[in-house]
């Protein structure tokens, strides 16, 4: 009988760890990001809440500055921040009018 030959480990290439190294250096940055919006997001709901008309202003624009970057930096595609961003006005709107 013929001997088996041991299966060989795959390695990986040096590259293929550098991109590693570099998708998840961006992955934490884009959660941090993530969780910068939503916690602005939040205090804009807070203020919508509270009816203060001059907070929801400075709030709401804080948002759109937030979203903007987001789209700049790659974290969030154009279409996604334009309907957050619209969906925000209209309650800050609603809560106006």
């Amino acid at each position: 009988m013929a001997k088996e030959a041991a299966p060989k480990k795959k390695v990986k290439r040096p590259t293929a760890l550098k991109r590693d190294m570099q998708s998840s250096k961006r992955r934490l940055l884009n959660r941090s990001f993530r969780s910068t919006v939503k916690t602005a997001i939040r205090r804009f709901d807070e203020a919508v809440v509270a009816g203060n008309a001059e907070n929801i202003k400075q709030n709401l624009n804080e948002v759109y500055s937030i979203m903007d970057k987001g789209v700049k930096k790659g974290v969030y595609k154009l279409n996604k921040a334009s309907r957050t961003k619209a969906r925000l006005a209209a309650r800050s709107m609603a809560k106006a009018g």
